[in-house]
């Protein structure tokens, strides 16, 4: 069976089992703040778990895309020097909403193995939990009986709450599990060591691919469980790993799965695979993240310096660096792999198919950049070693501040850091840089930590919060539950309500504010979120009754102005198809009140006059007056026949909420103007490149467009001013002519004062131990006298010159040394570096010539003294 076939039996096997067959979710998460990937085939049924949201099917199977690059077994530093771990993964899994529950789940999981993929029972083993005194909990006495009609008791094993107690989090939903493992050695290893004695103990070829995890308590924050009313099943098998199994391989990356890409990749490289460990991790790492890399792009992630972009884009650089470091490989080449990965898993996945181009150029330009981030860090660190290399041109240790340096600034891999130490025969003090790295991890985790305690429900509501923000800004309401969050040290409440105008961010529309009151109270609501499908209002304090009847009012003039804006973001999308072509897809919004901003598919820089078109269209259907018509609940087919677009990398269910104005048709979940009119006019102030094929539009409207139009008004009225003229633009090209004949008077001038300069200053080299040293001081402009030293540097053999300089209290310090100095040895970057403190600064440069700028002219005569004591130091004990 080749690896769609593995996949496609998979779910036809449970739709045979009356499960309903659901799509992947987006591998990029979006409206939930404590995810940024799905990292399990349960993410997007977590609402029903949790008891916000309805169950529609309650059986389901899906074949989930994951993402997992930290936590037990998932270092991303580790993926692809072992056979079976990976960055982006397959989850085969089926779920049960109050349905089934173990012994269904273990019946169906050994016909599924044993029957349909042919495994040898006799290879298969079973664990199941053994309870924990601390949670109270017995062990799974009905998994071990269910399990002894299809195993000898000998393959079923005991497992601790470690291994064998799944839970969602810190607290809510969870149980036992029990895990299904394969011994796939060889049977001259399996009569050596019993198998069992081998289960969960890391070796590659004795293995778990599914874990039944059978929900059945609830964790509170305080850590006790408590009874759930419903019972639920949820599994996942590892999809790569189940191929290797059902393939007979050893490796999952020898499986169809991976292997055409690996064979691309061998191809390209002239390195053939299974020949060599080093060139075989390397390969492997390619593998696996060409498949993360390409899915968060296809759902319109892209690499980025923070959140998921950043992850992206450390996975993407990993696997740039592994090809030049191992495969010799320094141009190009993974973005030219993304077609045989489409090949592979196209069928399965349409969006990599739609999303192809968009893939491949995004990743080649990915890789340009850090080819050049690599060629320059390398650059670094030569120049690192020659500034502090001893008398005979040594460095025994590259210092760990630099290494974090070149990792953290420059996106320099701290393995190649190593590597290129290795090469010279030196160490990289790394308890150093791991102490960096670690303080780095604590800023970061201190600024995204968030403190939740558990709810406190007022009355039991077991509809979710009603929105009815669409038709009106007020409502009265009650409080439903509450709880206290503290974020970045500071406390804040998020409040529940029976029902809301507030609308809570998502789609690319900001959170409503507004208020909260009765007679007794107003409570000021700073914010809107959806957090696990519940509308969460953000609160600084509580009302005095939390039982009474509130009356629920939105910002009406904010609202009004952003669901203005969202209108327009859809009359752009229409505007820029119309003008530019039907392969603009919308990759992102942000809406607020005052703003509007725009990302689209696009691989080119939209011209002034297409920019003009595209403004003239939507201010001509904002003129229009186009009335808005929703259609709620509209089957996904039917929105497709009226050609509503959808945004790539969401979540869309069989029914949907359709907005449409004219020619205009999108699926959207937002709110929006009763009719265009009300937009007044939008204005773009700005349009640019976001990434490779991505651009992005930033407008204005209405009250804000007037605002901008009186900025530009007013700049204009103080620019004739200035100029004493009515014709700006004349008055601007005659002042920048004038402008650069002073510029070039005054380098003439400085080039002139440079050439006098040193010329006379040659008159104050003092002989000194065999050493021409100049050593003068002045209030000379720093960029005069460092042109001179670098004229000077080379004016005899063993030329020492240490220029100072003063402006006010800034003193600067600049030293320059003859060649065959610095072929002896001497370097002007790191006498600078033992200098500076003395005028309490700092500085750098080359070998050749360095320099310093501080605070304390105080200093800056020991300091020059100090550089000329040094050179004769070093030359003495040499």
């Amino acid at each position: 069976m080749n690896c769609n076939e593995i996949r496609s039996s998979f779910l036809e096997f449970f739709k045979s089992k009356q499960h309903t067959i659901v799509p992947s979710a987006p591998m990029v998460i979006k409206n939930d703040p404590t995810l940024m990937f799905t990292n399990a085939g349960m993410n997007q049924f977590k609402d029903i778990f949790l008891g916000n949201q309805s169950v529609e099917h309650s059986r389901i199977a899906d074949t989930q895309k994951c993402l997992r690059v930290s936590g037990k077994h998932n270092d991303l530093e580790e993926v692809g020097k072992d056979t079976y771990h990976h960055t982006m993964f397959e989850m085969l899994g089926n779920w049960s909403f109050g349905d089934y529950f173990k012994k269904e789940a273990i019946e169906w999981a050994w016909e599924f193995l044993t029957e349909v993929m042919k495994l040898d029972k006799s290879r298969l083993y079973a664990t199941v939990c053994e309870g924990d005194e601390k949670d109270c909990t017995d062990c799974d006495l009905e998994s071990l009986e269910l399990w002894k009609q299809y195993l000898p008791e000998s393959r079923i094993l005991y497992g601790c709450k470690k291994d064998n107690f799944w839970e969602m989090g810190d607290a809510g939903p969870c149980g036992p599990c029990s895990e299904i493992h394969i011994d796939l050695r060889d049977d001259e290893e399996r009569t050596k060591i019993d198998g069992r004695l081998l289960i969960n103990t890391g070796d590659p070829l004795v293995i778990e691919i599914w874990n039944l995890v059978f929900i059945q308590y609830n964790r509170l924050s305080t850590g006790k469980l408590q009874k759930l009313t419903t019972n639920h099943v949820d599994t996942g098998m590892g999809f790569e790993r189940l191929c290797m199994a059902v393939q007979g391989k050893k490796s999952n990356y020898d499986t169809d799965v991976f292997q055409p890409v690996i064979q691309k990749i061998a191809q390209r490289s002239k390195k053939q695979y299974g020949t060599d460990e080093k060139t075989d991790i390397a390969q492997r790492v390619i593998a696996d993240h060409l498949r993360a890399v390409s899915f968060a792009i296809a759902d319109g992630q892209l690499p980025s310096n923070t959140g998921a972009g950043y992850v992206i884009r450390r996975i993407l650089r990993r696997a740039i660096r592994y090809g030049y470091t191992f495969l010799d490989i320094n141009k190009p080449f993974i973005c030219q792999l993304v077609a045989t990965l489409v090949e592979n898993m196209g069928h399965a996945f349409p969006e990599l198919k739609v999303q192809q181009i968009l893939i491949e150029k995004v990743i080649r330009e990915e890789e340009n950049s850090f080819l050049k981030t690599l060629a320059s860090g390398i650059q670094r660190f030569e120049s690192y070693c020659n500034n502090y290399s001893d008398a005979e041109g040594h460095v025994t240790a590259i210092e760990g501040y630099f290494a974090f340096e070149l990792f953290d600034t420059y996106g320099f891999p701290i393995d190649l850091t190593q590597l290129l130490a290795s090469e010279k025969g030196m160490t990289v003090n790394m308890e150093d840089f791991q102490k960096g790295l670690e303080e780095q991890k604590q800023r970061s985790r201190a600024a995204a930590a968030v403190e939740t305690e558990d709810w406190v429900e007022l009355f039991e509501n077991e509809k979710p919060t009603e929105f009815v923000g669409f038709d009106t800004f007020i409502c009265e309401s009650k409080i439903v539950k509450y709880r206290n969050i503290k974020l970045k040290g500071k406390s804040y409440f998020q409040i529940v309500l029976e029902k809301t105008p507030f609308y809570a961010e998502s789609g690319g529309q900001v959170g409503d504010t507004g208020c909260l009151e009765n007679i007794n109270d107003n409570i000021e609501i700073i914010n809107t979120l959806k957090e696990n499908n519940l509308i969460v209002h953000i609160v600084n304090s509580l009302p005095d009754n939390l039982t009474s009847v509130f009356t629920a009012k939105v910002n009406e003039e904010k609202r009004i102005s952003t669901q203005n804006n969202h209108t327009a973001t859809h009359l752009l999308h229409f505007a820029l198809r119309k003008v530019l072509g039907k392969h603009v897809e919308q990759k992102g919004s942000m809406v607020s009140f005052d703003r509007l901003r725009f990302d689209f598919s696009h691989f080119a820089k939209v011209e002034e006059t297409q920019l003009s078109e595209i403004e003239r269209i939507v201010n001509e259907l904002v003129r229009a007056n186009i009335p808005l018509y929703v259609f709620n609940e509209m089957p996904m087919a039917e929105a497709k026949k009226m050609d509503a677009l959808a945004l790539f990398g969401e979540k869309y269910g069989n029914k949907v909420r359709v907005v449409q104005f004219d020619e205009s048709v999108e699926l959207c979940g937002g709110t929006h103007t009763a009719a265009t009119g009300t937009i007044g006019y939008v204005r773009i102030i700005s349009e640019s490149a976001i990434a490779a094929g991505m651009r992005r539009i930033e407008a204005v409207s209405g009250k804000y467009f007037e605002d901008y139009l009186h900025q530009i008004s007013h700049l204009v009225d103080d620019l004739k001013l200035f100029f004493k003229s009515s014709d700006i633009m004349q008055a601007i090209k005659k002042f920048a002519q004038e402008n650069e004949k002073i510029r070039k008077d005054a380098e003439d001038f400085a080039k002139e004062r440079i050439k006098h300069f040193s010329k006379d200053i040659v008159k104050h080299i003092r002989q000194i131990d065999g050493y021409q040293v100049l050593s003068f001081k002045s209030q000379m402009l720093p960029e005069v006298m460092k042109q001179a030293a670098f004229n000077l540097r080379n004016h005899s053999e063993n030329m020492l010159i240490v220029f100072g300089t003063y402006q006010g209290e800034k003193p600067n310090i600049i030293v320059a040394i003859s060649d065959d100095l610095v072929a002896k040895g001497l370097s002007a970057s790191t006498l600078i570096r033992e200098v500076s403190p003395l005028i309490q600064g700092g500085g750098g440069g080359q070998p050749t010539l360095a320099t310093a700028g501080g605070k304390d002219c105080g200093g800056l005569d020991e300091a020059m003294k100090k550089v000329v004591e040094q050179v004769l130091k070093h030359f003495c004990q040499n």
